[in-house]
């Protein structure tokens, strides 16, 4: 596990796109339960510790995740989540070129639970939710465009249903549409920072989460800085 980050009330770990966030029903070890062994081995705690869940990220998807190491942090920084005082920016790696190299995406998401998938529609429908994002080509290769996303709203699947939407499927996401898997069973989508005032100590923290270790991520992560 690679702790990002870490003061008295927050903890801050970079997910590898094998981790599940939370236990589900594949019964997988959890991320929050790793940090948990992290914290009282760390520190050498008798019982239990403390890890609440703040966010979660897709199984498939990599980067930053933030936990709270005390109940005061979790109820404010879900709090701050909820309002979008937390700025989340992703990076994705797609193959097609984006109709334009900045722009906004706005649509109405529908989820699917029994295909646990979603799918977007440019007009809002009965149980859909906005969704919107602000993307912009930020570096390229021979054959793949870098996209930094700043998520503006937290739907499921929002960001890799919206990039398909628009034609650009996150690389290895067979699920939207992309023609072939990664060879790690992930997808190119990374959870590269957050933003935000702490919840306590009211300082401005930044937090980057490093890209995952594969040559076409390390590429582009040296040649942006």
């Amino acid at each position: 596990m690679q702790v990002i980050y870490e003061d008295n009330h927050i903890i801050a770990v970079s997910k590898t796109c094998s981790e599940i966030v939370q236990g589900d029903k594949t019964g997988d070890r959890p991320l929050s339960e790793i940090v948990k062994q992290w914290l009282k081995e760390k520190y050498n705690k008798p019982g239990n510790v403390f890890v609440g869940v703040t966010h979660r990220l897709d199984r498939p998807v990599s980067g930053l995740v933030l936990f709270a190491k005390t109940s005061k942090a979790l109820g404010r920084l879900n709090e701050m989540f909820r309002t979008g005082e937390i700025k989340k920016t992703y990076w994705a790696i797609v193959k097609k070129q984006p109709p334009a190299e900045e722009g906004e995406l706005v649509h109405y998401l529908m989820r699917n639970e029994k295909q646990n998938k979603s799918y977007a529609y440019d007009t809002e429908k009965p149980d859909s939710k906005k969704a919107i994002l602000a993307y912009r080509v930020v570096d390229r290769s021979d054959h793949y465009f870098l996209l930094e996303i700043d998520l503006k709203t937290g739907r499921h699947h929002q960001i890799r249903c919206q990039l398909a939407k628009m034609g650009c499927p996150v690389r290895g996401d067979l699920k939207y549409g992309y023609d072939r898997s990664n060879k790690d069973g992930g997808i190119s989508l990374h959870a590269r920072k957050v933003s935000f005032i702490h919840p306590v100590s009211k300082e401005s923290v930044e937090i980057i989460a490093p890209v995952p270790d594969e040559t076409l991520w390390k590429t582009f992560e040296r040649e942006i800085g």
